[in-house]
């Protein structure tokens, strides 16, 4: 497929797409646009946001087709060997899965909007923006002339977004001989010398845990608006951050370092080490799976603590940050009636809603909980010798490597090998129970010098994380927030 992606009229927040299929040898074509995007498990429907709707062939002239699904079309092609699609696609919104245009940015998900042809998923793309030729483009896609950007595959186009402004600002910087990019588009001026540090710092110890990186280079692709927005999305070799308002303090600039860490480790874990559900894709429909705790839940636990790890937190600010975690767990959906593996396959019914109240958990908050919990029995079980980094590195070994895609079963044999015990405690009670965890989780905690409990004066419940008169458990503190990775068993 060759695509072309302009805007007529940018104030209409109408993008133009020009879709060209080649080298048709079949009676008719079946043509599909994506009804949901990578890293968000919910359908989005995106063919509502077409207005227009033509296909010619090569020549210009009509051909005939009919829309047989909601966003799926079957076009004759007897005789005709190319197809061209044209259509307009609305987008007035933006956030980390959307497009968007307006006279000085054109920001493109090509998974919202770039449609595929059945069967021929696996053919190379090509991309054409019609936008002024001094405009740089941020996308992890190779650019091979200019405004035009080579796909090896569908796949990698719909997992390739990009932003082309000529208010781009971008640094770059070098950690295990890859290449990673900062690009910024809005009202923020940033520190770049801060931002190269700190981005280095959490970078290096993510290469140290799994040992590589999956990808020739990274782009970090980032909106600043000027509203209250936190919005991440992770891709193979990107993500595009979302943030605002720009408060001129540290505000913006923790949510950046915290949301950047965050999407980097995706580009292991779940861009790679991919549940097997999810490999390949379909985009026709749901795809369930159970281990969004796995995706979501250990990346959250880890975004935060690698920071930490790295000295780009220190401990106040990753203690305040794990406050704000149990806090949102235990206030909002401790009591939740269903387990973390329901919640995972409900993500695709309800997972990013607030939904019939303690009905879910959140993959995320509960997840991180979850992997908090086992890494602090590996590491209390072998004084440190084991942790969930061992997990982590054997999933990206025996999965993410030679990306054959892992199940539940799998997950829980890499755990119990490294822990060298059956846990069927532990799945039983965190991944498949609901039970409420406050008893738990003190139990481990207390081995960090931690605890948590309600405040007896609070309207409501209102958490707080205290210290213990554990003074062995600040030593074990120490150790859980500042060690790396440990050999592989």
């Amino acid at each position: 497929m060759h695509y072309t992606i302009f805007s007529e009229n940018p104030e209409s927040r109408f993008l133009n797409v020009e879709c060209r299929l080649t080298d048709i040898h079949t009676p008719t074509v079946e043509l599909q646009l994506p009804a949901w995007r990578p890293g968000r498990y919910e359908l989005q429907n995106f063919a509502k946001n077409i207005q227009q709707f033509a296909i010619t062939d090569g020549e210009g002239r009509a051909v005939d087709f009919r829309k047989i699904t909601k966003d799926r079309w079957r076009v004759q092609t007897e005789g005709v060997r190319e197809l061209v699609i044209r259509y307009n696609y609305f987008s007035n919104l933006v956030n980390a899965g959307t497009s968007y245009a307006d006279d000085r940015l054109l920001y493109v998900n090509p998974v919202n909007l770039c449609l595929y042809a059945e069967g021929r998923l696996h053919e190379p793309c090509t991309l054409q923006l019609g936008i002024p030729a001094d405009w740089p483009i941020a996308c992890g896609l190779k650019q091979t002339g200019p405004a035009t950007l080579r796909a090896a595959d569908f796949y990698e186009l719909a997992d390739s977004p990009l932003i082309a402004s000529p208010d781009l600002k971008h640094e770059q910087y070098v950690a295990g001989g890859v290449v990673f990019h900062v690009w910024i588009h809005g009202d923020y001026s940033p520190n770049w010398e801060r931002i190269r540090e700190d981005f280095v710092r959490f970078t290096d110890v993510q290469l140290q845990l799994f040992g590589e990186f999956p990808e020739r280079d990274y782009h970090f692709l980032t909106l600043i608006q000027n509203i209250p927005v936190y919005h991440g999305v992770e891709h193979r070799n990107s993500t595009v951050l979302v943030l605002g308002p720009n408060d001129e303090g540290e505000g913006l600039y923790n949510d950046f370092i915290g949301v950047s860490s965050h999407e980097l480790f995706h580009a292991w874990n779940i861009c790679r080490i991919r549940p097997v559900e999810l490999l390949p894709y379909d985009f026709t429909r749901e795809n369930y799976f159970p281990t969004c705790f796995v995706a979501e839940g250990v990346t959250t636990y880890y975004g935060d603590l690698l920071l930490r790890r790295s000295g780009v937190f220190s401990d106040e600010a990753y203690r305040k940050e794990l406050h704000v975690l149990l806090k949102r767990h235990f206030e909002q959906n401790g009591r939740a009636a269903q387990s973390l593996a329901e919640s995972s396959w409900d993500l695709w019914l309800d997972g990013y809603e607030k939904g019939v109240p303690d009905r879910k958990v959140s993959v995320y908050q509960k997840g991180a909980i979850a992997a908090m919990l086992l890494d602090l029995h590996l590491r209390r079980k072998t004084d440190h010798d084991r942790t969930l980094d061992d997990v982590m590195r054997l999933m990206w070994e025996r999965f993410g490597k030679p990306f054959v895609g892992y199940t539940l079963d799998d997950y829980r044999a890499v755990c119990e090998e490294v822990a060298g015990e059956p846990l069927d405690w532990y799945f039983n009670t965190c991944i498949f129970g609901n039970e409420p965890l406050e008893e738990l989780v003190n139990a481990y905690l207390d081995f960090v010098g931690l605890r948590i409990d309600y405040d007896p004066e609070a309207d409501g419940l209102s958490l707080l994380l205290l210290d213990t008169d554990n003074e062995v458990g600040l030593e074990e503190r120490e150790k859980w927030l500042t060690m790396g990775l440990t050999a592989v068993h």
